[in-house]
């Protein structure tokens, strides 16, 4: 028998962190494996503001942000990290990464309904896509 696996999504904000922290919480409980996983990509060219983009500096830059996911973890407690850095957007990948998956664990960036249905909320396409259940964790609010 596999130990259960929980994927989280993470993009380095305070959101981002929220979910990671409350999904090693879950893995550490359910002695399950805990995917992390980021996502990286090339952002569309303005024709008004032609520049050099390296894809390279883009990778490293999304590979150092998945390093301090897991240094934020740590490992121990029956609990194994699987980083998982994807080429590609966020909801795809997990989506991907959560087929098999127990548990996918998600943060809001609280932007509001108005902002989600005219930006794309990446939250609102996983919750109305997974295969699995999805938690969505909120970062605490902070007074200014």
């Amino acid at each position: 028998m596999t130990a259960p696996r929980i994927v989280v999504g993470i993009d380095g904000s305070d959101a981002g962190n929220a979910a990671l922290d409350w999904a090693a919480d879950e893995a550490r409980r359910r002695d399950a494996t805990l995917e992390i996983v980021h996502t990286w990509s090339i952002p569309n060219a303005d024709p008004f503001l032609p520049m050099a983009i390296d894809p390279e500096v883009i990778r490293r830059s999304a590979a150092h942000v998945l390093a301090a996911a897991v240094d934020r973890v740590g490992t121990g407690h029956g609990m194994t990290l699987v980083p998982n850095l994807v080429a590609g957007t966020p909801d795809a990948a997990l989506l991907a990464a959560a087929v098999d998956a127990e548990l996918l664990v998600v943060g809001s960036h609280g932007h509001g309904v108005l902002a989600g249905v005219l930006l794309g909320s990446v939250t609102q396409r996983v919750l109305h896509h997974a295969r699995c259940p999805v938690v969505v964790v909120r970062a605490a609010l902070v007074p200014a």
